[in-house]
């Protein structure tokens, strides 16, 4: 999981059962009543839901319970030469191409064979036109990647 990840957080078999949404923080954190912030970023959702659980029993605020957590929607982001910049469902065969084109498609202005790809904090550059005829050099989005498609020069 990442920053941004939006959360639900089901705490069962206690005697009033809670349904949190919450989202981890820039910092990578998730705040939960009762036991505070928790770190979420960088592990799987079995491991915060174990981390959860332990953080409820060893604070004494339960003897038993149940957590269950389910990632919501994640995004990437098209901005640029798109008809329709913004943010993008993500599903896990999501790519580039496939981006632009939920994005409404390249304007006329696009410059196809220049599109930056961001993720985390490296930038690569996309040669789009190459990708549509050849999708095995249509690179595979991750949730938080960003796509900035350029104007062309003429």
């Amino acid at each position: 999981m990442r920053p941004g990840d939006a959360l639900v957080i089901n705490l069962q078999s206690i005697s009033d059962p809670v349904q949190i949404q919450t989202q981890i923080d820039d910092q990578g954190d998730i705040s939960l009543r009762y036991i505070g912030r928790l770190s979420a970023a960088g592990i799987t959702i079995s491991e915060l839901a174990d981390k959860t659980k332990d953080s409820y029993i060893n604070g004494k605020f339960y003897t038993s319970i149940d957590v269950s957590i389910s990632v919501t929607e994640r995004y990437v982001y098209v901005g640029g030469e798109v008809s329709r910049p913004g943010r993008v469902i993500w599903s896990p065969d999501l790519s580039l191409t496939k981006a632009v084109q939920s994005a409404g498609g390249f304007s006329i202005y696009a410059k196809k064979t220049g599109v930056i790809l961001n993720r985390e904090h490296n930038s690569y550059m996309v040669d789009a036109k190459g990708a549509e005829r050849n999708p095995a050099n249509d690179p595979r989005l991750y949730p938080g990647d960003s796509i900035n498609v350029p104007r062309s020069a003429y």
